[in-house]
């Protein structure tokens, strides 16, 4: 299932769909790895790519006691970093867990193409799987229809594609395919450098 960033894009109108695609599996299986391959090798065909982290931990992402954090300990909500070169925005993410945190997101990648999520097995939308033998758990895709494919140079027995982990190029002409097929419906161009021909 291919879905967008946020559902607010998918249902105004008034954007072109953002695919949102989920870098999954096990600890140590190399989904940083992958993602951090990934990004230059899709901007280097054109497509413009944004990057969320995923974690189940509860983290401070700010510094206890610098002036940020104690902003925010005050009460002001949200609470921004300004600097010369980047800007860091902190915002609770509340207590309401229907709510859809990439709802929550999509304004400040509305102009990504494609947005690579590392981690987030719970999440709807597209998955693949990153998976190494050795070290000794199965893939999720067994079970999990969500993966619509593994990335490994080990022998696996599932029943979606298998990618090779070692030669980037046909994941990233599999998700060019992935990224064509979910803005079919508003009819883009492929962006400039991009080896899907106009049509296809």
């Amino acid at each position: 299932m291919v879905v967008p960033m946020g559902e607010a894009l998918h249902n105004t109108g008034c954007h072109r769909p953002v695919l949102r695609l989920h870098i999954v599996g096990s600890k140590n299986h190399g989904k940083t790895t992958l993602i951090e391959q990934l990004v230059p090798a899709l901007k280097a065909r054109g497509w413009r790519v944004g990057t969320v982290k995923h974690t189940h931990h509860r983290h401070e992402l700010d510094v206890p006691g610098k002036d940020s954090h104690r902003h925010r300990m005050a009460g002001a909500e949200p609470v921004a970093v300004l600097s010369r070169d980047l800007v860091a925005v902190y915002i609770p993410r509340g207590r309401d867990s229907s709510q859809e945190p990439y709802d929550f997101l999509e304004r400040w990648f509305d102009a990504c193409h494609i947005v690579l999520v590392e981690g987030d097995m719970q999440a709807r939308g597209a998955k693949i799987e990153v998976w190494r033998a050795q070290l000794g758990t199965p893939p999720r895709a067994i079970e999990d229809p969500s993966i619509l494919a593994v990335v490994t140079d080990d022998p696996v027995c599932v029943q979606v594609p298998v990618l090779p982990r070692h030669n980037l190029a046909p994941l990233v002409s599999w998700i060019e395919q992935l990224l064509h097929d979910s803005r079919a419906n508003s009819q883009p161009e492929p962006p400039s450098g991009s080896s899907l021909p106009p049509g296809n």
